[in-house]
C-alpha cells in the first residue's frame, strides 16, 4: 500500500504488476478497492500482462477526507484521479474502468484531459442530469439520518431496498467511509453529476459501458444516453449475476482491442471502431 499526499488529503493505492500498461480502476460511493473485490465488482481481475492501480477515493476506504462537502463532487474526484496519474504514470495513456462514482469521476477526467486516457469502461452509470435531482434528495435525506441516529440506521435503511437482479447474489457488506465523514460524503454526492452532454458527446476515446437492468440507483435511461452521445461505444447490459461475471472478461477484451502499450499521451485518443459483442449469458447486448 502506498499514500499520494494531494489537496489536503491522503490517497491510499496499490499497483498490482511490475510490466505492461496501466489499468487504472475506480469504485463506488461508500464503496472501496477491498470492498468491490467482496462484492465481486473488481473488473481487472482477469488482465494479465498489465499494471493494475487500484485506489481509494477521498473519504473511502483506507484513504483520509475533509469535511468540505464540495470536495466529493465528482468533478473534484477527477482532479484527484488525474493528479495521481500524473504521480505513478507521467505522460502515460492509461485505460480507465468506474464503477457508479467512479464512471463519474472518470468521465469528468476524459472530458478534462481526454488525451490521458487509451479506453474507458463505464460500469452501472449512475443517476445524471434529470433523474440526478431526485437521487441528491436521497443523498441528501441520508446523510441527516446517519447525523440523527448512526451509520447502524444508514446499513438498515439500506438492506430494506431490493438489490437489482444481476446483485441478486452478492454478500452483506458494509460502508467504508467513517461514520463522522458520511454525511459530508453524501452531501458531497448530491451536488455531483455527470459532465454536460454537449461535453460527453465530443470523447472519442473507445468506450465499452456496462450496465444492469431495474437500479433507480444506476438507470438504464444514463447508460443509454452515454451510448448514444459517445460515438462507437458499446453496451452491455446484464440482467442476472451470470450477465456480471462476464464484466471482467469483457473489460480484459476491451483494453486489449484498444491497447496502447509504450505509447505517450497525446492531445485525443484515437477514434476506433467497437468490436461486435459477444453472446453473454444473462445478459442483453445493444450496439
Amino acid at each position: 500500500m502506498s499514500g499520494f499526499e494531494h489537496d489536503g488529503v491522503t490517497i491510499d493505492y496499490h499497483i498490482e504488476g511490475d510490466e505492461g500498461p496501466l489499468v487504472v480502476q475506480l469504485h463506488g460511493l461508500t464503496s472501496s478497492r477491498e470492498r468491490d473485490a467482496a462484492l465481486g465488482l473488481d473488473h481487472g481481475r482477469a488482465l494479465r500482462n498489465h499494471r493494475i492501480l487500484r485506489y481509494d477515493a477521498r473519504g473511502h476506504g483506507h484513504s483520509t477526507g475533509t469535511l468540505d462537502a464540495s470536495t466529493y463532487r465528482w468533478a473534484h474526484l477527477a482532479q484527484d484521479l488525474l493528479a495521481l496519474l500524473d504521480h505513478v504514470a507521467p505522460g502515460e495513456r492509461v485505460h480507465g474502468v468506474g464503477q457508479s462514482m467512479g464512471c463519474g469521476t472518470l468521465l469528468h477526467a476524459a472530458v478534462h484531459d481526454p488525451g490521458r486516457f487509451a479506453s474507458l469502461t463505464l460500469v452501472s452509470p449512475p443517476t445524471a442530469w434529470q433523474t440526478r435531482r431526485a437521487q441528491a434528495g436521497n443523498y441528501l435525506a441520508q446523510a441527516d439520518l446517519v447525523e440523527r441516529e448512526g451509520i447502524e440506521a444508514f446499513v438498515a435503511e439500506g438492506k430494506q431496498v431490493a438489490n437489482p437482479p444481476a446483485l441478486a447474489d452478492v454478500p452483506d457488506t458494509r460502508p467504508t467511509v467513517a461514520e463522522a465523514l458520511l454525511p459530508t460524503v453524501l452531501r458531497g454526492a448530491a451536488q455531483a453529476d455527470l459532465p454536460a452532454p454537449e461535453q460527453l458527446s465530443k470523447i472519442t476515446v473507445p468506450t465499452l459501458i456496462l450496465a444492469w437492468i431495474a437500479d433507480p440507483a444506476h438507470p438504464m435511461s444514463t447508460a443509454t444516453s452515454l451510448h448514444h452521445l459517445i460515438e462507437g461505444s458499446r453496451l452491455v447490459v446484464a440482467q442476472t449475476p451470470y450477465g456480471i461475471m462476464a464484466w471482467p472478461g469483457l473489460f480484459a477484451e476491451h483494453v486489449a482491442t484498444h491497447e496502447d502499450a509504450g505509447v505517450e499521451r497525446t492531445d485525443a485518443a484515437e477514434v476506433s471502431d467497437a468490436p461486435a459483442a459477444p453472446e453473454v449469458a444473462g445478459s442483453l447486448v445493444s450496439r
